[in-house]
């Protein structure tokens, strides 16, 4: 199993448009074998598809609608079931193509919800997604900043079992539940200058890490854009971290990521 997975990264974005074969390239020769490209509305998920075949069993699609929603460049707000209703039909249209559901979650962050009307739309659209999640047996690709908590604790009630949880932001004590319930923790490159990512490491068991670069954000320098080959970044930091070796890191999360999102075994044959 020689080669990383990149299992949250928005390939879809804007900043890849000039050169995204370049950036392809140069996280083949990284190690990369696949990565999972990730929606956040309804508006990028043809985008995410076009990438899909364009790089077929490479770029791998998840659609779902993030819990913020961009209204300008300048303002956003949490997700509703309206949000929900746009991505629904495009969804059904390629279920078939879909390696999970997501970006899906719950954002509390107090710039983008202020009441308990906003929190209560955002949970009944994540409850919406696991559902779909549950009818196409997909797992789920998941958003929790400043939610780590609930979020848990929704997925759980819904009787989620396969949950990704991308740069989740919580205290390790909370993630050792999502660890309980079986689920999967991403880490993003950013490990590298954050200290509550480390003790998240230093705390998760390997077998429920995976490896994630969330570009182009998260990268190892912030305000720099942030680029899948970046994944050894991630890698080498948990290989410090757990000190075991980086083959043993690229070997288990590589196998985390084929246990959750068993469709990529088709660009990944050992």
């Amino acid at each position: 199993m020689h080669g990383y997975v990149d299992c949250h990264c928005h390939i879809s974005a804007g900043d890849f448009d000039k050169d995204i074969e370049e950036v392809i390239e140069s996280s083949k020769k990284a190690g990369l074998l696949a990565l999972l490209a990730v929606a956040e509305h309804a508006g990028e998920f043809d985008k995410i598809i076009e990438l899909s075949q364009r790089f077929p069993g490479f770029i791998f699609p998840c659609l779902g609608v993030h819990p913020v929603q961009e209204v300008s460049a300048e303002q956003q707000r949490g997700a509703t079931l309206q949000d929900l209703d746009a991505a629904l039909p495009i969804i059904e249209k390629y279920k078939d193509h879909l390696v999970a559901i997501g970006e899906v979650g719950l954002d509390f962050t107090p710039r983008y919800v202020n009441n308990d009307t906003d929190k209560e739309s955002q949970r009944q659209v994540l409850i919406r997604q696991a559902q779909i999640a549950k009818d196409l047996d997909l797992p789920l690709n998941v958003h929790s900043r400043s939610a780590g908590r609930p979020t848990i604790h929704l997925l759980k009630e819904q009787g989620v079992e396969k949950a990704l949880l991308h740069a989740f932001d919580g205290k390790p004590s909370v993630a050792m539940e999502g660890v309980k319930a079986g689920y999967f923790f991403s880490i993003p490159p950013s490990i590298i200058r954050s200290e509550q990512k480390q003790k998240l490491v230093k705390q998760l068991p390997l077998e429920n890490i995976c490896l994630e670069t969330d570009s182009p954000a998260l990268g190892p320098e912030k305000q720099v854009r942030n680029e899948p080959k970046n994944i050894c970044v991630s890698a080498e930091y948990i290989s410090k971290i757990k000190g075991v070796s980086l083959q043993t890191v690229m070997e288990v999360t590589t196998q985390n990521a084929l246990r959750l999102f068993p469709k990529l075994k088709s660009a990944i044959r050992p």
